[in-house]
């Protein structure tokens, strides 16, 4: 079973441009779509698609749409009571394929709603193959709070993922000493920010077919005790860096429609190869085929695993593997 954990989930309101986006201007959209949302609400969803039994863990209030949005869509789940509702995120999507998103904050969470919430997560870790936490952290939960969670999740035998960014990342990173999670899953930008460089540095040099600097950066974090990286980069691909190796995926040329839930199908499709026996490599390739799926499609929409093609990934080596600097 693959736990996935959403601490400010949302509803996801998509709306389609026909035409670029004009700041100042009035626009006629061409579509509106609204989902269940939030990093690890995607990766449930994407699972849940593949067969995979999984349950969202997240806060939401007593009828709250995000939770008739679950259930539409048959996706398991385990709600921690909350007394606002969850967000509503609005995402704009232009015909060639540019996104732009607006997110609200999160419903406050006070500090018996996170105490819970940590409950929840380890409840549900027993048992579970996966702990997949993903996304940003909403107001009233500590920054520290991915840290926290890792750390006591070091007594169970499941596997940890987390996919966060700015200060919950650097509290994570800053605290692997007590804890180390099995998986990262951020961009380059990410990559690069926590570890003090440039944000655009490693995303640069993959555009330009230089991996090099990515995997350097990403064995700085595995030296300190994380078990693999897996950096997506856009349409450079992505790279997957462990101890034993380093790998690039390219991906299938696609036309972009909507990036929303392309970098949760990547960890969905790394996790879903992962429980399935797949060595890294393969885990690498599935990873990119969701993502690139996932971009390829409208709005929110996630991939199943008719849509995914993995003979269009290609995978090859890095090496010699950086030194780590």
């Amino acid at each position: 079973m693959i736990v996935t954990v959403t601490p400010n989930p949302s509803i996801d309101r998509t709306v389609t441009l026909p035409g670029a986006l004009t700041r100042g201007a009035v626009h006629r959209v061409t579509s509106v779509t609204s989902q269940a949302g939030g990093k690890g609400v995607n990766v449930a969803r994407a699972l849940t698609l593949a067969g995979v039994e999984t349950v969202a863990v997240l806060p939401a209030a007593a009828n709250d749409p995000l939770v008739t949005a679950l259930q539409a869509i048959a996706v398991p789940f385990r709600v921690v009571p909350t007394a606002e509702p969850a967000r509503t995120n609005l995402t704009v999507t232009e015909p060639d394929g540019t996104t732009t998103k607006i997110n609200e904050p999160g419903a406050t969470l006070d500090a018996a709603t996170v105490a819970a919430l940590t409950d929840a997560v380890l409840e549900a870790a027993d048992g579970a193959d996966w702990v997949v936490m993903s996304g940003s952290l909403p107001p009233g939960v500590p920054a520290s709070w991915y840290a926290d969670v890792v750390a006591r999740l070091a007594s169970h035998p499941c596997r940890i993922a987390v996919d966060t960014s700015d200060a919950p990342l650097a509290a994570l990173v800053g605290a692997l000493d007590r804890g180390a999670p099995d998986l990262i899953k951020p961009n380059g930008e990410e990559l690069a920010s926590v570890l003090g460089l440039a944000p655009e540095t490693l995303e640069n040099a993959a555009a330009q077919g230089d991996p090099a600097p990515v995997v350097s950066a990403a064995r700085r974090l595995i030296d300190r005790g994380i078990g693999a990286v897996l950096a997506t980069l856009g349409a450079a691909g992505a790279v997957l860096v462990d101890r034993n190796g380093a790998w690039l995926a390219t991906p299938p040329p696609i036309t972009p429609r909507s990036t929303v839930g392309a970098g949760d199908s990547s960890l969905a499709g790394y996790v879903r190869a992962e429980v399935g026996g797949a060595v890294p490599p393969q885990r690498l390739q599935m990873a990119v085929g969701y993502g690139s799926a996932a971009a390829a499609l409208p709005g929110t929409t996630l991939p199943t695993p008719a849509q995914i093609d993995l003979n269009a990934v290609q995978v090859s080596p890095i090496s010699p593997i950086p030194a780590t600097h």
